[in-house]
């Protein structure tokens, strides 16, 4: 029997790195060796739990969870009725369409992992080819700029709109990125780390707030102008709002700073919080709702090439699958890293 080197959960904020049986992949499936593989929020999650529970509505004790959805390899096998794929290929995968569960995400496999099997590979659904021209580690962008253009889309932002994205992770940066390529007037990212704000700049926001420091309201409206919400209230002019914070303090001044028929893009995770449902009324505020990518896997992966030295520049940290351990300990500070990247060498 192969073996191979995988990520899973450990106790309370640790990793596991363990050696795992090396799949095998049947005709209709492709062997992917892991080159590059993103860690994400949702790893951070599992790790603060230590796992998941095995049978969540009942409770279940927590089993280990196989990290990593964020991949990008190379083909080094694929299935005889495979088609449209050859080793060598170098591809993206889609972690939703795995049939044995959500890779690293409670499915039966996680792409933190030397080899990743690719079950009913099929190019345009469960993987992409891209070109060897575009590094491995910015290829690994792809799943969390997949969620980034789906809350885009979601917003229907136009070339005229004045925007706020909260939040400068990578989702929030990603967003930026999306809403200027898309020729959106005025963008600007909001939040309480100065590093982060430098890089919204770096990656083509028009202008930055520190929320810790700045009045957020003051300053919408010396940037976008004023307008006033449904009871004529003073409000600043911006049109949309992006969530990609998840702080409940986001809700509060998006409510407080929204003009009439204004829009918010929650595509962060809030947890349970008070919503001033008097304030929405008031300027008829519209929550829009976004969720992961039914359609935009894919098609961030020709823009990702096309602009890859722009997106390139979301990623903070390149950490070899040996030190793993450190690249999820930086994962898990606040504050000590904006994307980290764990990088599978041939």
């Amino acid at each position: 029997m192969s073996t191979m080197k995988s990520v899973r959960t450990g106790g309370v904020g640790t990793i596991e790195i363990v050696d795992v049986e090396r799949p095998v992949p049947g005709p209709r499936d492709a062997l992917v060796r892991i080159r590059a593989c993103g860690i994400c929020g949702t790893d951070v999650t599992f790790l603060h739990l230590g796992g998941m529970p095995a049978r969540a509505h009942l409770g279940g004790d927590l089993v280990p969870v196989p990290l990593g959805h964020e991949p990008a390899g190379e083909v080094v096998e694929v299935g005889a009725e495979v088609s449209g794929l050859a080793p060598g290929d170098r591809v993206v995968v889609n972690p939703q369409a795995a049939p044995t569960g959500i890779i690293g995400c409670g499915g039966r496999s996680g792409g933190m992992s030397e080899y990743l099997l690719i079950e009913n590979a099929q190019v345009g659904r469960s993987v992409a080819v891209f070109p060897d021209t575009v590094p491995f580690d910015v290829a690994s962008l792809n799943e969390p700029l997949a969620v980034s253009l789906h809350a885009v889309n979601r917003s229907g932002a136009g070339p005229g709109d004045k925007v706020v994205v909260f939040g400068a992770g990578p989702i929030g940066l990603g967003a930026a990125i999306w809403l200027k390529l898309r020729g959106v007037e005025h963008v600007v990212v909001a939040d309480v780390i100065p590093s982060r704000l430098e890089k919204a700049l770096a990656v083509g926001a028009d202008a930055v707030v520190d929320s810790a420091e700045e009045d957020v309201i003051a300053r919408l409206t010396a940037l976008h102008g004023e307008s006033a919400n449904a009871l004529g209230q003073p409000r600043p002019g911006t049109d949309l709002f992006i969530d990609a914070a998840g702080a409940a303090a986001v809700f509060d001044t998006v409510v407080r700073s929204a003009k009439w028929g204004a829009k918010l893009v929650m595509v962060a995770v809030q947890k349970k919080g008070e919503v001033d449902l008097g304030g929405m009324l008031r300027s008829e505020l519209t929550l829009i709702a976004s969720q992961g990518y039914p359609t935009e896997i894919f098609e961030v992966t020709p823009e990702l090439v096309a602009h890859q030295e722009r997106f390139a520049k979301l990623i903070s940290h390149r950490v070899p699958f040996a030190e793993a351990a450190r690249a999820f300990e930086l994962a898990l500070t606040p504050g000590a890293a904006e994307k980290v990247v764990v990088t599978l060498d041939g």
